[in-house]
């Protein structure tokens, strides 16, 4: 029985990133967390661990429940985690944010204007 895996090994093996590089360039940018604690790579993860990763903005959090250092199908590595990742907040209460129309150049001072205060600056 294993005593622990790769962190960016493990990300990989359950699928949250699609290869271990993604996985270790995560773990280098500092969005990776063990227990609260940003890891390098090599970190160990055990079971029972918090991990916490950052993906496209949204943190996703992970307790690991079996330990994989190889990639398994996409149902085997659902069962390797717990994801207690809280919901999304309802699509009302994300900000909207303001769309230019393509091609429409730089804004005008007025349009500035009007950005900044929308934004609240």
């Amino acid at each position: 029985m294993q005593n622990g895996a790769r962190v960016d090994s493990w990300l990989w093996a359950v699928r949250v990133y699609k290869t271990r590089s993604a996985a270790t360039a995560a773990c280098r940018a500092g969005h990776v967390r063990v227990g609260g604690e940003r890891v390098k790579a090599a970190q160990t993860v055990r079971i029972g661990d918090e991990v916490r990763v950052r993906i496209a903005g949204f943190d996703r959090t992970l307790v690991v429940q079996r330990l994989l250092v190889k990639r398994v199908g996409a149902p085997d590595a659902a069962t390797a985690y717990n994801e207690t990742t809280p919901p999304p907040p309802p699509r009302e209460e994300r900000p909207l944010l303001p769309v230019r129309d393509r091609g429409a150049g730089r804004p005008t001072k007025r349009e500035r204007r009007e950005l900044e205060q929308l934004r609240g600056y």
